[in-house]
């Protein structure tokens, strides 16, 4: 049985809902706990898919010893999208992706001049390109809402295809072979959000201000039902295109 192997940065970024969906398809889960020491696996098996969650560091911070399994997960992540096997990137997973792929990873900035910018929140996502030419992409209208909760962005790497962008940050999502990379979030509960908005309250204060917390959870009880639809749908569709 295929089973997802997946790499957990930070305890309150799990895998959630990939992992629900996942055992629905006949996946097997296994997570790695890296912020417990637990080790970076040295390869995937045939029929795996490595799974990289987000988590509050950065690609600048590989080398720090903070966080010493970033340098083997980066070489891990490079060698598994070389020999064309399968990848789901989210938040820090697809950072780490594009910066195995050789693309540049830098702080978001937005405007004229540009200044630090932080997507934190609710907020709506364009898929590119429409519906139905790319499988992944099947069953979700071209603009729909997602959480986002990221400060860095990247460049496309040489020989993906974006599938997704917003207005303050133009490579949301893409494709390189079988793999995925998500700057979004799809994988969220409206636990995980509450949780998050509460560990996380300084970068949410430095990202909105004082009622940013305040204005994420209640569009969290607005969106969180379609969320759940579009984001399910969404992984759904990655892990079957991914074993086909």
């Amino acid at each position: 049985m295929a089973t997802l192997q997946v790499l957990q940065h930070v305890p309150m970024e799990g895998p959630a809902r990939v992992a629900d969906v996942a055992r629905e398809m006949g996946f097997g889960v296994i997570a790695h706990a890296l912020f417990d020491g637990a080790p970076v696996p040295p390869a995937l098996s045939d029929g795996d898919v490595l799974v990289v969650m987000g988590g509050s560091m950065g690609v600048g911070d590989i080398g720090d010893a903070r966080w010493p399994f970033l340098k083997d997960e980066v070489e891990l992540v490079a060698r598994t999208l070389k020999s064309d096997l399968p990848v789901l990137g989210i938040c820090l997973g697809a950072q780490l992706m594009a910066h195995a792929l050789g693309a540049r990873v830098y702080p978001c900035l937005v405007g004229d001049p540009p200044v630090r910018h932080r997507e934190v929140g609710w907020g709506a996502v364009t898929f590119i390109p429409p519906a139905g030419t790319e499988a992944a992409l099947e069953g979700l209208d071209e603009s729909e809402v997602v959480l986002h909760w990221h400060g860095d962005t990247f460049d496309l790497p040489r020989g993906a295809r974006r599938l997704a962008s917003t207005l303050a940050c133009e490579n949301q999502m893409f494709r390189f072979g079988r793999s995925y990379a998500l700057q979004f979030h799809v994988e969220v509960t409206a636990a995980d959000v509450k949780r998050w908005t509460a560990e996380d309250a300084a970068f949410v204060l430095a990202a909105n201000g004082p009622r940013g917390a305040e204005r994420i959870l209640s569009d969290t009880d607005r969106y969180m039902v379609r969320h759940r639809q579009i984001g399910d749908r969404l992984i759904r569709n990655i892990l079957a295109t991914m074993s086909s």
